[in-house]
């Protein structure tokens, strides 16, 4: 009579474990998708894809100059000639008579034909400074900067030329048979001249052109330019 209460009491225990499996594997139901999922769904996709993606969604640009020096120059004159004609309004309206250069100007503008050589020159001349000021309103300027690629929509960040012209440079050092080499840097194109002193020239281009493709795409530029070399032997 002793041993019957032990099945119930083995079997309650389990009933009671049971009913905490659900409560503790819940958090794993989740996963069982992705791992049970097509293998070709779970395979990341290869760096270089990611980036031509990216490039693809977040294009680089060159960033905008702030334009100190035109808009001060700008502001300035406008201010000038804005104070003096205010002032002279003024006056006028106090009761003193206008200002000299206001008269001679007012007669000049009323009795000088539209053909006249001062007035096409003037016209010139406004016309000149208006596209300038469209120009620089509407182009980044800053062009001795390099965009970089940016790994994300709201970072970015440039190059100076002269800095790059110079890793380059270096580059080119290392290749053997280079003594001495200069490069130039541009917007689309890289110009890169070595001297050979000893080696096969056509060689020593091919591995120059390796090595600056190379040290190139390690700049990460936005828009990598394309690379030119020219080699010369040197005997002196």
């Amino acid at each position: 009579m002793t041993p019957d209460p032990d099945p119930p009491a083995r079997s309650s225990a389990p009933s009671g474990r049971r009913a905490t499996v659900p409560l503790t594997k819940e958090p794993e139901e989740p996963r069982e998708p992705t791992e049970s999922g097509p293998p070709e769904h779970d395979v990341p996709p290869p760096p270089d894809l990611v980036a031509d993606q990216h490039d693809r969604r977040h294009r680089t640009h060159r960033p905008w100059s702030t334009r100190r020096l035109p808009a001060a120059l700008v502001a300035s004159v406008i201010l000038v000639a804005a104070a003096a004609a205010l002032f002279d309004v003024v006056a006028v309206r106090a009761g003193r008579p206008a200002a000299a250069w206001r008269r001679h100007l007012a007669d000049e503008l009323a009795t000088r034909p539209v053909d006249d050589v001062w007035v096409l020159t003037g016209a010139a001349v406004a016309a000149a400074l208006g596209i300038w000021l469209i120009a620089l309103a509407l182009t980044p300027g800053l062009r001795h900067w390099l965009p970089l690629r940016s790994p994300a929509t709201g970072l970015r960040a440039s190059l100076d030329r002269d800095g790059a012209a110079e890793l380059l440079r270096d580059a080119a050092m290392r290749v053997p048979g280079v003594s001495t080499a200069r490069v130039r840097v541009r917007r689309h194109r890289v110009k890169a001249r070595a001297d050979v002193r000893f080696r096969d020239p056509q060689q020593v281009k091919d591995d120059l052109t390796a090595v600056l493709d190379e040290e190139r795409d390690r700049l990460a530029l936005a828009r990598p330019p394309r690379i030119v070399v020219r080699v010369r032997r040197r005997t002196d």
